[in-house]
C-alpha cells in the first residue's frame, strides 16, 4: 500500500508537480495507484482506452509504435521521475502508442476522471500540464525533424551528445539501450545503425568499447550533426 504522505514528497520530483504546495500534492497522492509490471510486460498497447497517465517510481519504461509491416519506432525511453500518456489522459482518446516495462518497473497511475475533477479545483495543476504539453510538442517537433532532415550518422551524434549532456557532459557513456532499441530510437535498423557507429569511429569522433563510447571531439561531433 501507497504512504501517501511520502508518495506527496515523492511527487515534486515529477516535473508537472514542481513547484506544487503541500495542499495541491496531496489530493494527487490520494487518487494515485501504484501498479507494478515484470521486464517485459505490457503496461498498454496502442489504440486501447486511455484510463489515465503514468509516473516512473522505479525501472525502465519504453513508448513505440509498431507499424503494420512491423518496423518499430521507439518514441520515448522513461526512466525514474519521468511520466507519459498525459495527453490521451487529457483528451480521452485511445493510447497512440504502446508501452512495456524494460525492466522491473513500479509505476505511479493516475486515473482519468479522478484526475480531471483535480484539474478544476487546482489551477496551479492545470498550469504545470499545459507547460508540459507545450514541452511535449516541441520534443515531437524535434523528433520529426531529426527523422525527416537529418541521415542516420546525424541523428546518432545527436543523441550521444544528448546523452553526454544528461550525464553532466561526461566524455565517456554508456549506452542505456541496446542497440536493437537505439536503432528503432534513431528511426533505422541495426544493420545501419552498425555503419553509423564505424562511421563516427572512423572520422575519429567516437571510439566504442562495448557499450562505452567515448567522445573524442565534442566540437566536431557537434558540427557532425549538421552535416
Amino acid at each position: 500500500m501507497l504512504n501517501k504522505s511520502e508518495l506527496s514528497s515523492w511527487l515534486q520530483m515529477i516535473l508537472i508537480f514542481r513547484g506544487l504546495s503541500s495542499e495541491q500534492l496531496m489530493p494527487l497522492a490520494q487518487i494515485a495507484q501504484l501498479q507494478k509490471f515484470q521486464k517485459g510486460e505490457i503496461i498498454f498497447i496502442q489504440d486501447s482506452e486511455a484510463t489515465g497517465f503514468f509516473a516512473v517510481q522505479t525501472g525502465r519504461v519504453k513508448v513505440f509504435k509498431m507499424a503494420s509491416n512491423g518496423k518499430e519506432q521507439i518514441l520515448h525511453l522513461l526512466n525514474i521521475c519521468d511520466y507519459f500518456a498525459e495527453v490521451p489522459a487529457l483528451d480521452g482518446k485511445a493510447f497512440p502508442a504502446s508501452a512495456i516495462a524494460l525492466e522491473y518497473t513500479e509505476l505511479i497511475f493516475f486515473p482519468r476522471l479522478p484526475f480531471l475533477d483535480l484539474l478544476h479545483q487546482y489551477p496551479a495543476i492545470a498550469i504545470n500540464m499545459l507547460m508540459s504539453l507545450a514541452n511535449h510538442a516541441r520534443k515531437l517537433a524535434h523528433m520529426v525533424e531529426e527523422l525527416s532532415c537529418k541521415d542516420v550518422p546525424q541523428r546518432l551524434a545527436s543523441y550521444l551528445l544528448d546523452l553526454s549532456d544528461r550525464e553532466n557532459q561526461a566524455n565517456v557513456i554508456t549506452l542505456d539501450v541496446t542497440k536493437t532499441q537505439l536503432a528503432a530510437t534513431l528511426g533505422t535498423i541495426p544493420a545501419t545503425l552498425s555503419r553509423a557507429l564505424y562511421r563516427l569511429s572512423h572520422e575519429g569522433l567516437i571510439a566504442i568499447n562495448g557499450s562505452q563510447i567515448e567522445l573524442l571531439d565534442r566540437d566536431r561531433l557537434q558540427n557532425a550533426t549538421d552535416y
